[in-house]
């Protein structure tokens, strides 16, 4: 991607998990976009859980601690920024320099956003490869980013071993 009209690099964004099929995609897309990419500003992005916590309410008896929230929030920023140091190291492997985002809320609707919000070009995702009755009961993220994201999307799928 090369720059555009005014000067401003082409950013690219590549959504990650915990997935090993989201870094897959990730390192699929450093190596085959390597040209591309190495133009272009690449931002990193993972979504935090929702802060809903009636299951804690639940399990708790209605009774949660705020100590206990606290403690499972605090949780949820400690696995984001695992994952996006994770994916900077993997850039850095292929001399990129990238940028990390993450945002709390459900992943297809936080990426959808964050393409929005940053003005995105390119989005990256990897895929979960997911029968018809999984997606069927847990969405699928790249599905719905294919249909909603306000840029073009890229979906990665891991070879079968």
């Amino acid at each position: 991607m090369e720059e555009g009209k005014s000067g401003e690099k082409k950013k690219v964004m590549v959504a990650i998990d915990e997935s090993e099929n989201s870094h897959y995609a990730l390192e699929w897309a450093l190596d085959k976009l390597r040209e591309t990419i190495a133009d272009s500003d690449v931002i990193i992005f993972t979504a935090q859980p929702n802060s809903d916590l009636g299951y804690v309410y639940a399990s708790t008896l209605g009774v949660a601690s705020m100590d206990l929230i606290t403690s499972i929030q605090e949780n949820h920023k400690k696995v984001a920024s695992f994952l996006l140091d994770k994916a900077k190291d993997i850039c850095a492997k292929y001399g990129i320099v990238a940028e990390t985002v993450t945002e709390i809320g459900d992943p297809k609707y936080a990426i959808c956003e964050a393409v929005e919000k940053l003005n995105i070009e390119l989005l990256v995702l990897g895929s979960h490869n997911r029968g018809p009755v999984q997606r069927a009961f847990l969405g699928s993220v790249s599905n719905y980013c294919v249909n909603n994201a306000k840029c073009p999307v890229l979906v990665v799928k891991k070879p079968a071993v």
